[in-house]
């Protein structure tokens, strides 16, 4: 027996890989990659198991001075593994990791593996007096041949103690090896955290492949009697568990089955059963057995069906047995790492959870039927958040098909492998999926739109929405609910027709007394009119607005700035057209301007070359070129609001800082709102679109007795766990009581000066939302703040009316 790490991949240098607290940077010399497949690739990406709900998926590293370069974040806490992929000039396709890195994953050779630690996976981070891992040698019983266990002991393990350990048998996949359990699936860690949780009962746990020829005698003839002579463990059946994953918890059930009481444990993770069990089977199971617990992934895991029929016969037969629910995650070690972690907890009499499911699980109620091969014309979801796309013939002869979409945390897109079906079509299901997606095929390396979406006419990328708890402002509300969108042509001039989309407010009168103020909103380049509307969700963020009560009614008009001067075409054409067409103001008070990219450099520059225009400004992700000569007090004093916006790996990014930097210099009045997280796109731009809306044509508000706190500058305390009322007044440009304003209080949590994500302030009462209400009682605004759970430190309260936000620093203790 020899010590081992527990997980080579934890002291694993990829040189080419390094990360900050946001993101992961990976960058690989050209030439080295050049040299390890033999000839400069035609692509290279980084393939990892970084997609949505960790599907296996490839980011293109992209040539940057010497290197391939990409980054990927902000990653959800848990282990990732990966591997860099060239693909050569004839779609050939070569594996590799960086040169030297220690294999991290011995069935995986080409894998890299890092971890990304976080609250939601400390039960299985490294913790300092862990138990130690060894290798266990043994003689195959079906070749006779050599073969290696790997045995966990725990940190109080006493070889001489007097009363034997109890001890956990598990049994890895065909495919995987016994180490396996430690580098994806990171036992050690899971079980030293167990341990020195005090949340499972010391024991051996003993690692191994039983797949062979006869896997009943490799484990019984073989790996039980090695253990039992190197380790001070019990041959008691009450002492003795047995779990696996795939076929691993196949051999467990059969095992059961065939010698019941030998294990008083068993777990079956994304196991089955062969064949029925007879009621005889049933009465010696039952006799023999303390907890029988099965586990499973969602519909994507091969054995979700085969899982079902298990249920069934074991109901049906009467053997006792928990089920652990459908686990969200699907047939992967994202699943089998929660599977051990649950299991081992509950192993020879720890006392601490039921019978029931895993919170989060649901009941496995009937078998899955996925859809029919050829029966797809539009990515098909399911119940529960999975979809499935599917081609039609018309690329059975390609070397590869990806589906290509903004799959990752930050908006970033990333290539989806695809698998050839025996007609010619090609297939994939991903998921669960939650929210807002859009994305096109690649072919062989060539871009392709959906041949199948009709619903997208102007952009390469067809759009994808997944019900769920996210992105609700980017979901259709109930039809007949919503704004309408019309098509506007008009003369840009020399006899051409151009077109723009419109969006009216619900209730739009054209003969309304007062008319709607007006929103002019442009695309990129690259883009077209059809943009916003396609790809940007627009129609359904001002609609969700509208109905939330977070915007102030108003028309926003959708134009095309392709292949004109940008100013002339807006005010000679584009304005005059939709005052001539639509109910709008043209008073500059009640005109906005904004845009995205080149939209954005070209709202900014009419903003400083024409002040008293537009009195609201809104640039996502632009700067300026150059610096104009500027009437700085005509600009300040005909603008109510400036507010500018940029992703973190935005390219813009320093054009945008420099850009604030030449306005601050000048004494031009902007608001900033914060740095992003996110790339140059529409994830980043529509959540901009979510914040710019509310701030346009409100009222302005003045604040009055806020209280607490009363200081606001960081000194007022607020204890944590207790109701705090929060009571402000406001008042109007005019000094009259406002009454019916709708503010929202907000929460930000400041490490070391730097603010963190804004969160809703939860309220005390059950089922309301984050808006304070104006109570005529005490003829103020109260929202009575629920502190509880909230960790100690720094923060900002807000109180955000749209329009302006009044921030309060305290302390919460």
């Amino acid at each position: 027996m020899s010590i081992i790490a527990a997980a080579p991949a934890a002291a694993a240098s990829d040189t080419w890989h390094s990360n900050d607290d946001v993101y992961h940077y990976f960058k690989a010399p050209q030439s080295e990659v050049s040299s390890i497949v033999g000839a400069t690739p035609a692509t290279l990406e980084l393939e990892a198991n970084i997609g949505p709900s960790g599907t296996w998926s490839a980011l293109a590293m992209d040539p940057n001075g010497s290197d391939y370069a990409a980054n990927v974040g902000p990653l959800e806490p848990g282990l990732y593994y990966y591997q860099y992929t060239a693909t050569m000039q004839d779609r050939s396709k070569v594996s590799f990791r960086q040169p030297g890195s220690p294999v991290a994953v011995t069935s995986k050779p080409n894998w890299n593996t890092f971890f990304v630690p976080g609250e939601s996976v400390a039960w299985m981070d490294d913790i300092a007096a862990g138990g130690t891992v060894k290798e266990l040698s043994y003689r195959s019983a079906a070749s006779g041949e050599s073969r290696t266990a790997v045995v966990w002991t725990p940190p109080s393990y006493n070889s001489a103690r007097a009363e034997a350990y109890p001890v956990l048998y598990l049994l890895s996949s065909e495919g995987q090896t016994a180490r396996e359990w430690l580098e994806l699936g990171r036992a050690k860690q899971i079980l030293d955290n167990l341990a020195a949780g005090r949340d499972g009962k010391p024991m051996v746990v003993v690692m191994a492949d039983a797949n062979s020829a006869d896997p009943r005698a490799e484990l019984l003839n073989a790996i039980v009697p090695a253990a039992r002579a190197g380790y001070n463990i019990s041959s008691k059946p009450q002492s003795q568990a047995l779990a696996g994953v795939g076929t691993g918890a196949e051999q467990a059930i059969s095992i059961l089955r065939r010698d019941p009481g030998a294990f008083a444990y068993v777990g079956s993770f994304s196991g089955s059963a062969d064949g029925s069990i007879t009621k005889a089977e049933a009465k010696a199971i039952n006799k023999g057995t303390k907890l029988l617990r099965v586990y499973v992934g969602n519909t994507l895991d091969p054995s979700y069906n085969d899982n079902y029929d298990l249920l069934v016969d074991l109901k049906k037969s009467g053997v006792k047995y928990e089920f652990d629910g459908v686990n969200p995650d699907d047939a992967s070690w994202d699943a089998w790492r929660e599977n051990l972690r649950d299991f081992a907890a509950r192993l020879f009499g720890q006392k601490g959870a039921g019978p029931g499911a895993s919170k989060g699980h649901r009941p496995l109620t009937q078998p899955y039927q996925p859809p029919a091969p050829g029966s797809i014309t539009t990515p098909h979801i399911d119940p529960y958040g999975v979809v499935t796309f599917e081609t039609g013939t018309q690329w059975a002869d390609a070397k590869d098909v990806t589906v290509w979409g903004n799959w990752a945390p930050n908006g970033q897109w990333f290539r989806i492998p695809m698998n050839k079906q025996p007609d010619g079509r090609w297939r994939i299901s991903v998921g669960p999926l939650d929210g807002y997606y859009y994305y096109r095929y690649v072919v062989d390396g060539v871009d392709k739109k959906d041949p199948t979406d009709t619903v997208n006419k102007h952009t390469t990328e067809s759009p994808l929405f997944v019900p769920g708890k996210t992105d609700a402002m980017l979901a259709d509300v109930p039809a007949g609910k919503g704004g309408t969108v019309s098509l506007m042509t008009y003369d840009g001039g020399q006899g051409a027709e151009r077109y723009a989309y419109v969006w009216t407010p619900p209730g739009y009168d054209a003969d309304r007394a007062a008319a709607y103020p007006v929103l002019y909103l442009y695309h990129g380049g690259g883009q077209n009119y059809g943009s916003w509307l396609e790809t940007g969700r627009a129609k359904q963020i001002l609609d969700n607005h509208y109905l939330n009560g977070t915007m102030v009614p108003m028309v926003v008009v959708m134009p095309d700035q392709n292949g004109v001067d940008f100013w002339t075409d807006l005010s000679q054409h584009v304005m005059p057209t939709a005052a001539e067409k639509y109910n709008i103001s043209t008073d500059s008070d009640e005109q906005a301007l904004a845009g995205l990219s080149w939209g954005a450099i070209n709202t900014l520059g009419t903003w400083l070359a024409h002040p008293g225009e537009f009195a609201y400004i809104g640039a996502f992700s632009g700067g300026l070129f150059s610096y104009p000569t500027v009437d700085v007090q005509a600009v300040n004093e005909s603008t109510k609001l400036v507010r500018l916006y940029s992703g973190d790996v935005d390219f813009t990014y320093s054009f945008t800082q420099s850009t604030m930097q030449w306005l601050t210099s000048q004494g031009i009045e902007y608001e900033y709102a914060g740095t992003w997280v996110g790339p140059h796109g529409f994830d980043i731009w529509m959540a901009n679109l979510i914040d710019f809306v509310p701030r346009l044509f409100a009222p302005e508000y003045r604040f009055g007795g806020v209280r607490p706190p009363l200081a606001g500058d960081g000194s007022d305390i607020v204890k944590a766990g207790h109701p705090v009322p929060v009571k402000f007044t406001l008042t109007g440009a005019d000094g009259k009581t406002v009454t019916d304003a709708r503010p929202r209080l907000y929460l930000v949590k400041k490490t070391d000066g730097t603010a963190g994500d804004r969160v809703p302030a939860t309220p005390v009462q059950k089922n309301a939302d984050n808006t304070a209400r104006y109570s005529p009682g005490k003829a103020e605004y109260v929202f009575d703040w629920d502190t509880k759970g909230l960790a100690r430190g720094a923060y900002e309260l807000q109180i955000d009316l749209g329009s302006s936000v009044h921030t309060i620093a305290l302390t919460i203790n």
